[in-house]
């Protein structure tokens, strides 16, 4: 784990929220913040809630008491039941999930509720850890964020994440362990992840790995997300700097050409 990020145990209220997102009903979060460090990520509004100084990707609260908390809110009088994401603004499974387990606590008390189905997405293959329990889940579907398979350009969007070809593997332990999995292919990158190459090697690695059920989305260019990517672009990918111009002034037809080319190579593979 590095140094440089500023860990804080903390006592939460809830764990079990409701959410807006599309399809679930409900969200768990184990964590505030996350020391994956995705450059691009939309999560990184938090960071005004949390009471930290510190940069998006250099902080991170561990709610030590979730399990404590999530298993009232299961006892309450009106029991919870539908869908559950869990990881909507942190990853469950980031590099501190390994010592304090405050997922996996959560996923033991869910596997005895059965009421909630269970939905996690992840950028870790520290997910595999805890095939045993996922397979007791009601209806359990993991998810993997993947933007590129090129390890160089992960490591420089997703400093603090397992790299793709991890993730990968992690997909194929579970999928083989009857666990179904996804890959959310977000956000598609202008000038970097949405070029011919990038797309095609990555399609074609979902195609063999047997994962055929995927998602796309593009980059929310909310001010802070742009602003952190201008740099990196910059420093890092200055020839792709007019393709992000691109897509911020024109989205739309950005997201029109870049849709045709994805669903074509689908097609084909």
């Amino acid at each position: 784990m590095s140094p440089s990020i500023v860990r804080r145990e903390v006592l939460c209220k809830s764990i079990l929220g409701k959410t807006g997102i599309r399809g679930f009903d409900y969200c768990i979060n184990p964590y505030t913040g996350c020391s994956h460090g995705c450059h691009y990520c939309y999560a990184s509004f938090m960071s005004r809630f949390s009471n930290h100084r510190e940069k998006w990707g250099y902080f991170v609260d561990i709610k030590i008491n979730a399990a404590y908390i999530l298993s009232k809110q299961l006892k309450s009088r009106k029991k919870p039941g539908g869908k559950v994401l869990i990881g909507t603004v942190t990853d469950a499974y980031q590099p501190d999930e390994a010592r304090y387990k405050v997922t996996r606590s959560i996923l033991e008390l869910l596997a005895d509720y059965q009421m909630l189905e269970v939905h996690i997405l992840t950028k870790s293959a520290l997910v595999k850890r805890d095939i045993s329990i996922l397979s007791q889940l009601n209806m359990c579907k993991a998810g993997f964020s993947i933007t590129t398979m090129n390890p160089k350009i992960a490591r420089i969007l997703e400093p603090g994440a397992s790299l793709p070809q991890m993730r990968i593997s992690a997909a194929k332990e579970l999928a083989k362990a009857g666990i179904p999995v996804w890959v959310f292919i977000s956000p598609v990158l202008p000038g970097i992840t949405d070029t011919e190459e990038a797309l095609s090697s990555l399609l074609y690695t979902l195609h063999e790995s047997g994962i055929n059920e995927i998602m796309t989305d593009f980059l929310n260019p909310y001010s802070g997300v742009v602003r952190r990517l201008k740099y990196i672009y910059r420093r890092y990918l200055p020839d792709a700097v007019p393709v992000l111009n691109e897509y911020l002034v024109n989205p739309d037809i950005y997201k029109e050409s870049t849709e045709y080319r994805i669903n074509r190579l689908i097609n084909r593979y």
